[in-house]
C-alpha cells in the first residue's frame, strides 16, 4: 500500500499545518464560549471575547481558505482573515488599557481618547478591504499558500500594527511594575506571554507571498506550524488568567473547569479534525474520493475520545489540582450522590409505608414529617379516602405526646396505630421527628416475623429522616458560607492586581439568584410556596430570627425582609419624591399588595420604568439581607405581625 505524502515532506508539512489552523479556530471559539459564563459587565472579559473573535477569524479564514478550491471562496475568506488581522492591534490596545485599569490605574482621558482613534483606524481599513484598498485581491500565484496582494496601504497597515503593540507592551509593562506580590507578577507574567503570542504570530500572515518564504516552502510551513502550537497553547493560559477577573472561583476551580472545557471541547473537535482530514486525502491518494472509512472514523473518534476522558479527567484532576486537600475534596465531590432531597426522601418514606402496609395486610398508611415542631406534610398509601376522614394535621400531636399506655409498641389512636419516629441526641434526650401510622391490623393474621419487619421499617424510617435533618443543617450552614466566600473569592481575583480594592468598603457581590430569590418571597410574602419553599429560608439569620418567632422560618424570613425594606427607607416624614421611589415601591406593590397599574399611577411613573425601579429595589433589598447574614445581624425579636391586605399580588 503507498502511504500518502510519502515522500512530499512539504505536503506532510502544509497537511499538519491545515489541521493546527483549524484547531486553533476552534480553540478561539471554543474560549469564546467558555469566556461567557465570565462577568461580562467586567471590562477586561469583554476586550478577551473581542481578542478571540479577532484570533477566530484569522485562523478560520486561513483553514478554511488553504482547503478551498473555488476562487471566489478563497478570496472571500482571506478577506474575513485580513478583518481579523486589521482589528487585532485597536482590541490589544483596548485588553492593556482595561487591565492597566483594573490595577489601579485608570484612564484621566487620554489613553481613552487614544484607543478610540485606534479603534476609528481600524474600522475604516477594515471596511476597506473588500474594496481591494487595504489589501489587494487574490495573487494568482499561490506559493506557498493562497494570499491576498499587498500594496501601499498594506505597508503603512503593518508599521502601524508595529507601533499599536509597541503601546500595548508599554501598558503591559507599566501593568507588570504596578503589581507588588510574586503571585500577581507570575499571573501577569502568564498574561503578557499569553497576550504576546497571538500578536506576534499573527505578524507571519503579513508576509505570505513573500518571494524568500515562497522558495523555501518547507521552512515557511515549519514555522507556520510552531506558530499555530504557540498561539493556541497561550490563547488557553489567557483564558486562565482572565478566569480570575471573570469568576469568583478558587484556583482549583478554574484549573480544574478549564481542563474539562479544553478536552471535551476543542481537543476533541480538533483530533477528530485531523483523523478525518487524513482519512479523506489516504482515500483521495488511492483514487477513492469519497473514502467510505470518513464518517465511520469521524464517530468512532468522537466516541472513543470522550470515553477516555470520562475515564481519565478525574484521575487528571486529582494529580495535577487536588494536591494535600485530596481526602476533603473527595467527600465534597461526593455529597451530590449522596444527598438525600426532600423528593427523594418522600419517595423513599412512600415505599416505607407501603412495606409495612404489605407486611400488615392493611389498606391505608401514612408517615407524617414533623418540621419545627408541626406537621410540615404526610406522606399516604393505600385508601388515601379513608385516610382523610382521620384528620391528620397537628392535633394528632398532643395526643401521641399523651399516650394512655406508654409501654405499648403501636399507639392506638381511633382506627389508627401509630409508631413514633425519634432518636435520641448526644444529651440523652429524645427528638421526634414524625409519625408512622397505619390502619389498625388483625392480631391473628400477623406473625411476628411481620412485626420484627415492621419494627426493621419504622427504623428505617427513622434513619432517613434523621440523616435527612442532618443535612439541612449541612445545607443551611453552607447557603450562609455562600455569601461570604463568594465575596473573599471577588477580592482575592481582583486585590492582588489592585491593592487598594481590598480596602474599600464598597458593597460586597451577591449572588445574582438571590435578588430573584427576594423577588419570590415578596411575591408571596402573605402565604405562599414562593415563600415557605424559599432558599432564603436556609440562611442563618433566619435561623437567628426564628427564635424570636415561635420557632416559625416563614414569620422569621417575613420578618427579615421587612426589616431589610426598613434599611433602605429614607429619613423623615414619608414623601412620594425621586428619594422614596424604592421604598414606596416596595411597600405598595408588594407589602400592600396593590397592582402594578395602581402603583404606577400613584408614583407618577410609566408600567416601564416601574419595572426597571423595581428591579434596583429588589437588588438593594437582596444587599442589605446578604450584609446582615455576613455580619451576623437581623431581627432577633417581634414577630412579622403585619396586617395582610384584602389581596394577594400575585403578578411578576
Amino acid at each position: 500500500m503507498i502511504l500518502p505524502f510519502a515522500l512530499d515532506l512539504t505536503g506532510i508539512f502544509e497537511t499538519v499545518y491545515q489541521i493546527l489552523a483549524a484547531g486553533v479556530a476552534i480553540t478561539a471559539v471554543a474560549l469564546m464560549m467558555y469566556a461567557t459564563s465570565f462577568n461580562i459587565r467586567d471590562r477586561l472579559v469583554q476586550t478577551y471575547i473581542l481578542l478571540l473573535a479577532c484570533v477566530a477569524l484569522i485562523y478560520v479564514g486561513e483553514a478554511m481558505a488553504s482547503v478551498s478550491n473555488t476562487p471566489a471562496y478563497v478570496e472571500f475568506l482571506l478577506q474575513m482573515k485580513w478583518v481579523g488581522l486589521v482589528m487585532l492591534p485597536a482590541v490589544y490596545l483596548h485588553f492593556s488599557d482595561a487591565l492597566l485599569t483594573l490595577t489601579g490605574r485608570p484612564s484621566r482621558g487620554r489613553r481613552r481618547t487614544v484607543v478610540l482613534v485606534i479603534y476609528v483606524l481600524s474600522v475604516v481599513m477594515a471596511v476597506l478591504i473588500p474594496f481591494g484598498i487595504t489589501v489587494g485581491g487574490l495573487a494568482p500565484e499561490q506559493a506557498p499558500g493562497p494570499y491576498l496582494e499587498r500594496n501601499t496601504i498594506t505597508f503603512c497597515f503593518g508599521i502601524f500594527y508595529i507601533l499599536v503593540m509597541l503601546m500595548v507592551s508599554y501598558n503591559m509593562l507599566r501593568v507588570v511594575r504596578r503589581s507588588a506580590t510574586r503571585t500577581s507578577q507570575r499571573r501577569l507574567f502568564y498574561l503578557m506571554a499569553g497576550a504576546a503570542a497571538p500578536a506576534l504570530t499573527s505578524i507571519l500572515f503579513l508576509y505570505h507571498g513573500n518571494l524568500t518564504l515562497a522558495s523555501h516552502p518547507d521552512f515557511f510551513w515549519l514555522v507556520s506550524i510552531i506558530a499555530s502550537v504557540i498561539t493556541g497553547f497561550f490563547l488557553i493560559v489567557m483564558a486562565y488568567v482572565v478566569s480570575y477577573f471573570g469568576l469568583n472561583w478558587t484556583e482549583r476551580a478554574v484549573k480544574s473547569r478549564l481542563l474539562r472545557w479544553m478536552l471535551r471541547g476543542p481537543f476533541v473537535a480538533a483530533i477528530v479534525l485531523g483523523m478525518t482530514t487524513i482519512v479523506r486525502r489516504f482515500g483521495e491518494s488511492q483514487g477513492v474520493p469519497n473514502f467510505f472509512l470518513v464518517p465511520v472514523v469521524m464517530v468512532a473518534g468522537f466516541l472513543v475520545l470522550e470515553y477516555a476522558i470520562t475515564l481519565a479527567s478525574p484521575y487528571l484532576e486529582k494529580a495535577f489540582f487536588w494536591g494535600e486537600d485530596r481526602a476533603d475534596l473527595e467527600v465534597i465531590q461526593s455529597l451530590q450522590d449522596r444527598m438525600l432531597t426532600g423528593k427523594d426522601l418522600d419517595q423513599f418514606l412512600e415505599m416505607i409505608s407501603a412495606s409495612i402496609c404489605d407486611r400488615l395486610q392493611v389498606k391505608a398508611g401514612f408517615i407524617a414529617v414533623l418540621e419545627g415542631g408541626k406537621i410540615d406534610r404526610v406522606i399516604q398509601t393505600g385508601d388515601k379516602k379513608m385516610l382523610t376522614s382521620l384528620n391528620l394535621d397537628d392535633s394528632i400531636l398532643q395526643e401521641i405526646d399523651n399516650p394512655a399506655n406508654e409501654e405499648a409498641e403501636f399507639q392506638s389512636l381511633g382506627d389508627l396505630y401509630v409508631a413514633r419516629l425519634e432518636y435520641a441526641n448526644g444529651n440523652g434526650n429524645k427528638i421526634l421527628l414524625g409519625l408512622c401510622g397505619f390502619l389498625k391490623y388483625d392480631p391473628d393474621l400477623i406473625e411476628e416475623e411481620d412485626l420484627k419487619a415492621v419494627r426493621l421499617l419504622i427504623d428505617r424510617a427513622t434513619t432517613a429522616l434523621k440523616d435527612r435533618a442532618y443535612q439541612q443543617q449541612v445545607l443551611r450552614s453552607i447557603t450562609s458560607l455562600q455569601l461570604e466566600v463568594d465575596y473573599i473569592q471577588d477580592l482575592r481575583a481582583t486585590a492582588s492586581y489592585n491593592q487598594q480594592r481590598i480596602y474599600n468598603s464598597e458593597n460586597r457581590s451577591i449572588p445574582v439568584e438571590m435578588t430573584e430569590w427576594v423577588k419570590d418571597a415578596l411575591t408571596h410574602y402573605w402565604g405562599g410556596p414562593k415563600l415557605t419553599n424559599n432558599p432564603l429560608m436556609n440562611l442563618k439569620v433566619v435561623e437567628t430570627a426564628s427564635e424570636a418567632n415561635e420557632g416559625s422560618r416563614v414569620n422569621a424570613l417575613r420578618s427579615i425582609i421587612k426589616e431589610a425594606i426598613e434599611k433602605i427607607r429614607p429619613e423623615g416624614e414619608r414623601k412620594f419624591t425621586s428619594d422614596w421611589l424604592l421604598y414606596n415601591i416596595l411597600d405598595l406593590k408588594f407589602l400592600q399588595g396593590k397592582k402594578v397599574r395602581e402603583v404606577a399611577r400613584k408614583l407618577s411613573v410609566s408600567e416601564a420604568d416601574l419595572y426597571r425601579k423595581q428591579k434596583v429595589a429588589l437588588e438593594s433589598v437582596a444587599q442589605v439581607i446578604a450584609d446582615m447574614e455576613l455580619d451576623g445581624t437581623g431581627v432577633l425579636s417581634g414577630q412579622a405581625s403585619e396586617t395582610e391586605p384584602s389581596h394577594t399580588n400575585l403578578d411578576e
